[in-house]
């Protein structure tokens, strides 16, 4: 539910999009999976923040303080290429 949440407000603030990365605190679970294992405990930044950002993300959906992250990209400048 909570994705779908964050789907329908990127959808708004970005209309075409894609999600790069999410994390869901509870579950201790992120995606792509894996990405925070490269960073050490000294890294101030989540490994799913910094592979979304590292590829360009413009919208960050943090619900609940945390509990669960999405980061956006619009895919707009792919679908003007001609």
């Amino acid at each position: 539910m909570a994705k779908d949440m964050a789907d329908a407000v990127a959808t708004v603030l970005l209309e075409e999009m894609t999600c790069l990365s999410w994390f869901d605190r509870e579950r201790n679970q992120e995606a792509p999976a894996h990405v925070s294992e490269c960073h050490d405990a000294s890294c101030e930044t989540p490994g799913y923040l910094d592979y979304a950002m590292s590829r360009g993300a413009e919208l960050e959906i943090d619900i609940d303080n945390g509990a669960f992250v999405f980061l956006y990209r619009s895919v707009e400048e792919f679908t003007d290429m001609t």
